[in-house]
């Protein structure tokens, strides 16, 4: 997607100089810069401070990650010791194992002297896969939206949580992508983009987006989305995930569960987007889900840019206070009214995802 008119990848392998360029997510929106990681632990490090974020995109970090590692080092303990690093610089996200377990699958039983070659090219083999899906998923999710624009003949107005946008895949997005695809079919929306508070992802990068493709957009606070639905101003929602189990419940960004009773209260579509790289096809009870723990002050601290145009942190709650920070809550396959992935269009259920996807 563009970013000033100019066509971006979140990351990508620069063959000319033999490193991984990703954008720097953390400075968005105030800020576009291109960081260079040179090492598994720049991927590392990327990944633990979101640099780089969203399933998708952890997926295809951790696989350029294990490129960098054998560039450093083809020493078979080292590779492995830099993928259990890689597996563990964030828990609840499924696309950094999926992956990681994919590239060492692949580099089984290989030669030194090729090893290099073949990862790279599954590396980057992952990621053009995910760029595809998420395209296919944009096809597939467009078909709801067209439903709602052809009975209404109104804007669609669409709620989404968090940033699911192309800045958290490859290219395209999964809960954005369907929103992109209608825009470039002329089918007028609005996107109700949820702040989503402690690292406000959505105003500061599902909106950032959004304007640079020029789809109109409104942010709004977390605890908006009820009232909206309330006043019929919502159409339909669209998330995407972290981890969806096979049983179809949903861990996503914390706050979407609210999103979602909200929506069930309000007969107000919930559909969920995601790659089948996103599948947990081995826990079956949500509860077991790790879920990531971040640290306090990213609640406790909030970044902005000041009238000098520099960037600052400030403290915002008392300094006694404590606070705990959650990043991902689960939504019951029950409130979810379908689940839109590269293959079509389920129900969110293990009978419904198994007969698609095995």
């Amino acid at each position: 997607m563009k970013i000033e008119n100019k066509e971006y990848r979140t990351i990508w392998f620069d063959e000319a100089y033999q490193l991984v360029r990703i954008i720097d997510q953390t400075k968005l929106p105030h800020q576009f810069i291109i960081k260079d990681l040179s090492t598994v632990k720049d991927a590392i490090n990327a990944i633990k401070t979101m640099e780089v974020r969203g399933a998708p995109l952890i997926g295809g970090t951790a696989a350029y990650g294990i490129v960098l590692a054998i560039k450093e080092n083809k020493d078979p303990e080292f590779i492995q010791k830099s993928s259990e690093e890689l597996i563990q610089s964030r828990p609840t996200a499924i696309n950094l194992k999926w992956a990681v377990d994919r590239m060492l699958n692949k580099l089984s039983g290989v030669k030194s002297d090729e090893v290099l070659n073949i990862a790279l090219k599954e590396a980057n083999d992952i990621c053009d896969e995910d760029e595809k899906f998420c395209e296919n998923i944009g096809l597939n999710g467009l078909k709801i939206i067209e439903e709602i624009y052809n009975k209404t003949k109104k804007t669609v107005n669409i709620l989404t949580h968090c940033n699911a946008g192309w800045l958290a895949t490859i290219n395209w997005g999964t809960a954005t992508s369907p929103i992109y695809h209608a825009h470039k079919k002329k089918i007028p929306v609005h996107v109700w983009v949820d702040e989503t508070r402690p690292r406000n992802q959505g105003a500061n990068l599902t909106s950032y987006e959004l304007n640079e493709e020029g789809i109109p957009n409104t942010i709004i606070a977390d605890n908006t989305g009820g009232i909206l639905m309330q006043r019929g101003d919502v159409d339909i929602c669209i998330v995407g995930t972290d981890r969806t189990l096979s049983t179809g419940d949903v861990c996503n960004k914390i706050g979407t569960y609210l999103k979602a009773l909200a929506a069930y209260d309000n007969n107000v579509p919930f559909y969920v987007a995601l790659p089948s790289s996103t599948i947990d096809w081995d826990i079956k009870n949500f509860k077991d889900i790790p879920i990531e723990e971040r640290n306090s002050e990213e609640l406790s601290h909030i970044e902005g840019i000041d009238e000098d145009n520099k960037i600052k942190k400030i403290l915002i709650y008392p300094k006694k206070s404590k606070a705990l920070n959650l990043a991902f809550d689960i939504t019951p396959a029950k409130y979810v009214t379908g689940l839109i992935t590269e293959k079509g269009i389920c129900e969110a259920s293990s009978t419904a995802l198994t007969k698609m996807f095995k």
